[in-house]
């Protein structure tokens, strides 16, 4: 099956976008392939400033410290898809953008979750990381998380977009988040650290994020059957991503809004 690549990391003009920025792509690329104006899109990135974000059905102000995201140079925005917190910024990211009907894209929500898995889990393998999908979206390495994934499906599309913890920055992300009580946060930290892993302790080495790329890219070609045509954000996509960052996911009706 052929692939739209919008490579960020390892392709021409790779750069890390705001998290406003990031949102606004993936929800712009929702409405042209919604609209058959492109074809199904997978892409790669990362994230300048560093990120937290929080699902579509969570408070920004129950969940994160704002004053110390400001502090620390850290952006904070909602996400379109559910699920929780996450701090983005030693990590590898991913979107796809597929028709419902799709073959990677059926109607059970878990099927459609490892289908697309399976190219990540293909791809870490590709590094020397034993990688399992863990229902219904994880993605562990000897029982440990290494990647957390979400979906949501609008305009007759879904949209999945996920994590690849290239390192842990564990007492960072911490520091962002609200904890119920201070005396947890400790226990909080190494909870976390028996739970989640990163590439850097799988191989142990710090892996360059363009070698990650790519060998993502070779784990869909070969678990999906994808063919990949790489090729940039259209003018118009470009447009809406930009408008979308601006009047939407930078704004405190969209990020507070609950």
């Amino acid at each position: 099956m052929k692939l739209r690549l919008i490579d960020s990391v390892s392709g021409s003009g790779a750069l890390p976008l705001s998290g406003a920025l990031n949102m606004g792509i993936d929800e712009a690329l929702v409405g042209s392939v919604s609209r058959g104006e492109a074809p199904p899109t997978l892409r790669l990135y990362r994230w300048a400033p560093p990120c937290v974000t929080v699902g579509y059905f969570q408070s920004l102000e129950a969940e994160v410290d704002l004053e110390a995201c400001r502090s620390s140079g850290v952006d904070a925005v909602r996400r379109l898809t559910g699920g929780g917190a996450v701090f983005h910024d030693a990590e590898l990211t991913y979107s796809i953008v597929l028709p419902i009907g799709h073959p990677l894209a059926p109607d059970g929500i878990l099927e459609s979750y490892r289908l697309i898995c399976a190219g990540l889990v293909a791809g870490l393998r590709e590094l020397g990381a034993e990688a399992s999908f863990e229902p219904i979206n994880d993605i562990a390495v000897g029982g440990r998380k290494i990647s957390g994934n979400a979906q949501t499906r609008r305009q007759g599309c879904l949209l999945q977009h996920g994590t690849v913890l290239m390192d842990l920055e564990l007492e960072l992300m911490f520091s962002l988040l609200k904890v119920p009580a201070e005396k947890l946060k400790g226990k909080l930290i190494e909870d976390s650290k028996a739970r989640v892993t990163c590439l850097r302790e799988v191989l142990g080495r710090q892996l360059a994020y363009e070698d990650a790329a790519l060998a993502l890219r070779k784990g869909f070609a070969e678990a999906c059957g994808a063919e990949f045509e790489e090729a940039p954000l259209s003018a118009a996509e470009d447009l809406e991503a930009r408008r979308l960052a601006a009047e939407r996911f930078s704004t405190p009706e969209w990020n507070e809004r609950r």
